[in-house]
């Protein structure tokens, strides 16, 4: 049975109702595995543990899901509305550079439970805007910012990528950082 639920401006049938093929299947596929492996690092943590910092950098795996569950949201919101939906990066404040920061640690208050089910949901969210896109090759001209070449523009795909890049490279970060925690390793 397919079920239709409605996300932005697109229809689309559910990931796991079975439609989905081709290329937007392999790049949801490999979107869930880095996904995984971000996660499995996190498994059997308390609150304290994942916002432990382990080496010398100011990264911890609550942080590291934190920073992707930000991360994840601002790029499927720039695959469907574009550069406006992206902070100013070019205009950037200290409090902006906190807020940030604060992407990284967990904050008084924060759970390991509630970051991974914000996780979670954006997951659920970015794949269901994935799986409805008429046109993988639609682009959009990126926001002005230091680290983006100016006047360029990527596609939904290419955004996609971005997306999977991000969370693998997190993952790495957060196995290095479990396993100065406790020892234990996402693979191997």
């Amino acid at each position: 049975m397919t079920t239709e639920t409605p996300v932005g401006q697109y229809p689309t049938a559910t990931v796991t109702d079975g439609r989905l093929t081709g290329e937007q299947a392999d790049l949801l596929a490999e979107l869930r595995a880095a996904r995984h492996f971000l996660r499995l690092t996190a498994r059997g943590l308390d609150d304290e543990q994942a916002g432990r910092r382990s080496t010398v950098s100011e990264l911890c795996i609550g942080g590291l899901i934190k920073h992707m569950t930000s991360g994840e949201r601002t790029w499927a919101a720039f695959i469907e509305f574009g550069p406006s939906s992206m902070p100013d990066f070019a205009n950037f404040t200290e409090a902006d550079h906190q807020r940030r920061a604060d992407q990284f640690r967990l904050l008084p208050g924060e759970t390991l439970a509630g970051v991974l089910a914000a996780y979670e949901a954006v997951a659920r969210a970015t794949d269901e805007l994935v799986a409805g896109l008429p046109d993988l090759g639609a682009s959009h001209p990126l926001p002005a910012a230091p680290w983006f070449t100016p006047g360029e523009s990527w596609s939904a795909r290419r955004a996609v990528l971005h997306i999977i890049a991000e969370t693998t490279q997190h993952a790495g970060h957060a196995d290095i950082i479990r396993e100065s925690i406790d020892g234990a390793k996402s693979m191997g």
